[in-house]
């Protein structure tokens, strides 16, 4: 299980620059948990909790209102990881977290993750580092959600997903058209009219379970 923990922790972008002899003391506290599909690892509002590196299946971080309309903060797939930030600062949970598939995670417990930090404080300069890159992340989305019109949100939401391939990008697994109104801040209906217009126009494709991205997609709708 110690290698299984080593493997899923060296995933993470915080402890890139950890010392192997470190980071196997660190693995020495995590421990691995399976889920079915549907189930809620976290709630907003929890209290703070573990860190969760996800080694197979897939995750969807949202936030929901109290009128139920929810929306998508990322798609989450193995080698991802959530929840540091309470981990960190001890604060409730920003966001909830559902599997899509049965998921199975490792989880790096709180408590033994700040006794390990306090005796290895060079490992909070790797953080530090990781957390500036994902504020700066942060505000180039908040960015395209302020000054980006729909169409435009949708184009930069497929290009993040999209894969470079020998024959061109392609979303291997295709998310459905609520999981991107979701992303995108907007209702299905409007995802479901620009992506068959994109499909008629043979900028995009359905193969399968993926999409693909034929050509440049154009800069207006």
């Amino acid at each position: 299980m110690s290698d299984q923990a080593l493997e899923g922790l060296k995933n993470v972008p915080y402890f890139h620059d950890v010392p192997e002899g470190a980071l196997q003391r660190l693995a020495a506290s995590a421990f691995v948990q399976g889920y079915p599909k549907g189930t809620v690892l976290i709630s907003e509002g929890d209290a703070a909790g573990a860190l969760y590196v996800i080694l197979s299946g897939k995750v969807q971080a949202y936030l929901r209102n109290k009128s139920g309309r929810t929306v998508t903060l990322a798609v989450q797939e193995p080698g991802s990881f959530f929840g540091e930030l309470s981990l960190l600062d001890g604060g409730p949970r920003s966001a909830s977290v559902v599997t899509l598939e049965p998921t199975e995670c490792l989880l790096v417990p709180r408590e033994p993750f700040l006794d390990w930090l306090r005796q290895h404080p060079d490992a909070a300069i790797s953080i530090i580092h990781c957390l500036t890159r994902r504020v700066r992340l942060l505000t180039e989305n908040v960015r395209g959600l302020a000054l980006s019109d729909v169409y435009g949100r949708l184009v930069k939401t497929l290009l993040s997903m999209a894969v470079q391939q020998d024959q061109g990008w392609v979303i291997d697994r295709r998310p459905t058209h609520q999981e991107l109104s979701n992303l995108v801040g907007c209702s299905r209906e409007m995802v479901s009219r620009i992506m068959r217009d994109l499909v008629r126009g043979d900028y995009v494709a359905i193969d399968g379970k993926a999409l693909r991205i034929q050509r440049k997609l154009p800069p207006s709708w």
